[in-house]
């Protein structure tokens, strides 16, 4: 990523950041590539914003087909349930079959490459809650640049929660995982967590620039991350740094190229000769970071162990509420991240309860004794029952 832009240049991508639509944006956006200088420094940075320009023209087109109440392939899914799961892999290794047999959503199942030409959803119900089950476009070689349906196959990938990478064990396994993780590569979305994090939530003007150190600056101080924000002309908003990241980590995240989402393997076909051997050379070559599952879609063989794969996967915790003065608590829970507090819940509740928080009881397995009082720090853990209470 490039450290050393025309101001110019970072001037008019504050412009696109702060466009209101996507067809100002793309001309802010196409503004500030003339003025991004070409050499091999910027090659990523350039083809990022060509994508992203891409992605915008999609969405305009999406919605005057939707104006008019025309057809045509769609691009985005809106989300539903508690997480969105996306299906990512080449033609013709059952990623419909797969969406059929988890969901309710009506697919249609072909020998036939390429049948799949638009993101396709369902819902599966794992316990308690509703995973988003996405089926994508297969991807190919060359989906990132451009291939039949990769954009919507990427974008997809991008907007989801998780992603279940399928791989087709009749045939070179290794080789389909290869290609799905250069695709996802040159797309910037990474599936092995990152040790550089770097979150940004613009705020309104004149809140001003905060920085959250939660791990360690390398080779810059927090006044250095300063300027370069005011250097974007950015100057109201958190930016949140965990793990070791480095001023060009942080400039990277201002562009909003590099996406983490947690995934699985699905090695699908076990019911074909020799998968053994071809699933003990796939997790030789994955190695322990990503969780294989092996399937067959014919004989339902391993399909019962996905729900708690794709929870394991989310690192997500089920939390149930309880008003005061009433004796059973809520049937559906809320969905929070793996060591949330009380009152990180009461944010995700509403900002009433975070602002007026005065304290909760709670009802775990693991307390010696329930209900116990607890302060907003408390950490929560899966099957929590809080019951909060404000000032």
């Amino acid at each position: 990523m490039p450290a050393n832009l025309p101001a110019e240049a970072k001037q008019k991508w504050q412009e696109a950041s702060s466009a209101r639509n996507p067809k100002e944006k793309i001309e802010k956006l196409r503004e500030f590539l003339s003025l991004v200088p070409k050499h091999k420094g910027t090659e990523n940075l350039r083809a990022q914003v060509k994508r992203k320009i891409a992605v915008l023209r999609r969405e305009i087109a999406e919605k005057k087909r939707k104006k008019a109440g025309k057809g045509g392939p769609k691009f985005f899914v809106e989300k539903e349930g508690d997480a969105q799961i996306v299906i990512l892999g080449s033609t013709n290794v059952g990623r419909s079959s797969l969406l059929s047999l988890l969901t309710n959503a009506k697919v249609e199942i072909s020998e036939y490459p390429y049948t799949t030409k638009e993101p396709t959803p369902g819902m599966f119900q794992y316990q308690d809650l509703q995973f988003q089950i996405v089926e994508a476009p297969a991807l190919m070689e060359g989906s990132t640049d451009g291939g039949p349906w990769g954009l919507q196959t990427l974008a997809a990938a991008r907007n989801s929660d998780g992603l279940l990478l399928m791989v087709d064990l009749s045939q070179d396994a290794v080789e389909q995982f290869s290609m799905i993780s250069r695709e996802l590569e040159k797309a910037r979305i990474l599936t092995r967590e990152p040790k550089a994090r770097v979150k940004i939530e613009r705020k309104p003007v004149g809140v001003g620039l905060r920085i959250v150190v939660l791990g360690r600056l390398v080779n810059c101080t927090s006044k250095d991350v300063e300027q370069l924000f005011r250097g974007y002309r950015m100057r109201d908003a958190t930016i949140k740094i965990q793990g070791e990241v480095s001023i060009d980590d942080i400039e990277d995240a201002i562009f909003e190229s590099t996406a983490y989402r947690a995934a699985i393997v699905i090695a699908n076909k076990t019911d074909f000769p020799d998968t053994t051997r071809r699933i003990e050379q796939l997790k030789s070559f994955v190695g322990e970071k990503l969780k294989i599952v092996p399937v067959s879609c014919k004989t339902l063989t391993g399909l019962e162990k996905l729900g708690s794969e794709i929870f394991k996967m989310l690192d997500i915790i089920r939390v149930y509420t309880k008003e005061p003065n009433k004796r059973f608590p809520s049937e559906r829970p809320f969905t929070i991240r793996k060591g949330s507090t009380i009152l990180d819940l009461a944010r995700r509740i509403h900002s009433d309860f975070y602002e007026q928080f005065s304290y909760a009881r709670i009802w775990s397995k693991r307390l010696r004794f329930s209900p116990q009082k607890v302060g907003s720090s408390f950490v929560l853990e899966d099957g929590d029952t809080v019951e909060i209470h404000m000032k």
